[in-house]
């Protein structure tokens, strides 16, 4: 395990000053820029998008609840692994395929800037994130007469952001979300968030991210939690290493929102990180 973390983060002491400029948005005289510097704010996804033409690989880790303490090295021997390809189509557009150990979820996912905040004029940045899901560990074996449909899952959020201050940034996110397969049958397959998230810049390299996502139509009997998560970003030469914790160890919107299981105030939480490689 730790050969592999090494050779994850090697990209980041070796990467040169050829990608110290992927990735920055580019401002005219009008247009407010670098609201969120990564395209997620924890759990939540921001309005930022890959840049034009710009290809990212993301290797996302969510480690196993830290209660435990040292039996299960806080958590790190039961981590969950999403790979994440990121392209750039156009300056408004960007598509997502995915792999997440959670579930053995796929996901192909786009995301769309609608429109940029303005010093003069428009007061947020607004983007639209959507998602198709297919859930391949949930089989016959383990659920008698599931059908395709039933592994499947889609998102629709529209996120409006913005810039308050040089430091301070904040993000309304109403998602929408179906999944052919609930936990509880009194559970409705689609159902409604609303996310919240905020970005305090510490430093020119530092700052703390935070974000909340309250579940508008859980049924009772679910037992589930809202997903509450707080990190912090590191800027390194043109690239964004996340570190943060979460009650929720799903990493996907679907699974996050329906499926945390985490008691912050128990010391039931997870540690997490994502790494982020510009080509």
């Amino acid at each position: 395990m730790n050969k592999f973390l090494l050779l994850l983060l090697l990209p980041f002491f070796v990467t040169g000053q050829d990608d110290l400029l992927d990735g920055l948005d580019i401002e005219d005289d009008n247009q407010v820029t670098s609201t969120w510097k990564s395209l997620k704010v924890v759990n939540f996804e921001t309005t930022k998008l890959v840049a034009k033409n710009e290809f990212q690989v993301i290797i996302s880790h969510r480690f196993g609840s830290v209660e435990n303490g040292i039996d299960d090295l806080f958590g790190l021997d039961n981590a969950v692994t999403r790979f994440q390809f990121v392209y750039g189509v156009t300056d408004w557009m960007h598509l997502e395929a995915s792999r997440s150990g959670f579930n053995k979820t796929y996901q192909l996912a786009g995301k769309f800037k609608l429109k940029s905040q303005e010093k003069q004029g428009f007061p947020f940045t607004i983007s639209l994130f959507t998602a198709a899901d297919f859930y391949s560990a949930l089989n016959e074996e383990l659920y008698p007469g599931i059908e395709f449909m039933d592994r499947t899952g889609a998102t629709l959020q529209f996120i409006a952001a913005r810039k308050f201050s040089d430091r301070f940034s904040a993000q309304i996110s109403p998602t929408l979300f179906h999944q052919g397969f609930v936990p509880v049958d009194e559970q409705d397959n689609t159902q409604y968030a609303l996310g919240v998230g905020a970005r305090y810049k510490l430093s020119n390299r530092w700052s703390i991210n935070a974000d909340y996502g309250y579940h508008l139509n859980r049924a009772s009997e679910n037992n589930f939690v809202n997903p509450l998560s707080i990190g912090v970003d590191l800027e390194t030469g043109g690239h964004v290493f996340q570190m943060h914790f979460t009650n929720a160890q799903p990493m996907l919107t679907n699974n996050f929102l329906s499926g945390g299981t985490g008691d912050w105030t128990e010391g039931r939480f997870y540690f997490g990180f994502n790494l982020v490689r510009v080509f």
